[in-house]
C-alpha cells in the first residue's frame, strides 16, 4: 500500500481524513489517446493511436483494472495493445512481477517492481503507485493512470484500425451514463474502499450506508 516520494519508494498506508474516512488520491497521469493524435480532454496531444506501440499494466485483484481488460476483449485490441500483470500479492514493495505469485512478468523492461514503471515516467515522482496503466512504448512514458478514460480511449480510438465499431459510450446516451456514473461512483466503485479503509466505525459505516442504498437504487433501475 506504500507510494512514491521524489522517486523514492515508502512503505505507507493509504491517508485517512480526521473522522477516519478514506482519502482516494486522483490519477495524475491524464493524457489520451485519439485516432489522430490530437491531445483528448485532458492532457497533452501526441498519443495517436497505432498497433503495438501501447502497452496496459493490470492487476487481477483489481476491479479498476478489469474494466480496462473487459472493454480491450470487447473492442477486439488483444493483438494491438499488450498485457502485463503484476503479482496479486502486495506487500511492502507494492505490487511487484513475481512470477512465482501469479504475476506474467513485465514484457516491455523486465522490472521486479510495478512502481519502477512509475519511475522510468518520472525519476522524481510523488505519489500512488495504481493499475491499471497504459504505457507508451514510443515515447517511454505513461499516458494514464485513470481507468475510468483508458476505457473510453479504448472504446473508440482504436476503431479504424480494428474495424470494430462496437460503441460502449454512444453520443445519444452520454448524458445519461455519466449522470448514473455520478451516483455509482462515490457510492459503490469507491463506496466499497471508503468501507474496507475506513479507519473509524463511523466512517465505516456511513460508507456502508451509502453502498447498500445505492445497491438499492441500482436494483430498482434495472427492472423498470
Amino acid at each position: 500500500m506504500g507510494l512514491l516520494v521524489e522517486g523514492h519508494w515508502q512503505d505507507q498506508w493509504y491517508e485517512s481524513s480526521k473522522d477516519g474516512a478514506f482519502q482516494r488520491e486522483n490519477a495524475q497521469r491524464r493524457n489520451w489517446v485519439t485516432a489522430d493524435g490530437q491531445a483528448g480532454p485532458s492532457g497533452e496531444g501526441g498519443f495517436a493511436a497505432q498497433a503495438g506501440r501501447y502497452h496496459l499494466y493490470v492487476s487481477l485483484a483489481c476491479p479498476w483494472a478489469h474494466r480496462t481488460l473487459i472493454v480491450r476483449k470487447l473492442k477486439g485490441l488483444d493483438n494491438l495493445i499488450g498485457v502485463s500483470v503484476v503479482s496479486w500479492l502486495m506487500l511492502e514493495n507494492g505490487w511487484t512481477f513475481d512470477q512465482q505469485k501469479g504475476s506474467s512478468g513485465d514484457a516491455l523492461d523486465d522490472f521486479q517492481f510495478f512502481h519502477q514503471r512509475y519511475t522510468a515516467d518520472d525519476p522524481s515522482y510523488t505519489g500512488r503507485v495504481t493499475v491499471p496503466v497504459l504505457w507508451d512504448k514510443q515515447r517511454k512514458c505513461i499516458v494514464s493512470n485513470e481507468s475510468a478514460e483508458i476505457i473510453r480511449m479504448f472504446n473508440g480510438a482504436f476503431d479504424e484500425l480494428t474495424g470494430n465499431t462496437l460503441d460502449f459510450y454512444p453520443q445519444a446516451l452520454r448524458a445519461s451514463i455519466d449522470e448514473l456514473n455520478e451516483q455509482i461512483y462515490p457510492n459503490v466503485n469507491n463506496g466499497v474502499y471508503r468501507a474496507g479503509f475506513a479507519t473509524s466505525q463511523g466512517a465505516y459505516e456511513e460508507a456502508f450506508n451509502d453502498v447498500f442504498a445505492e445497491l438499492d437504487v441500482l436494483e430498482n433501475l434495472s427492472v423498470t
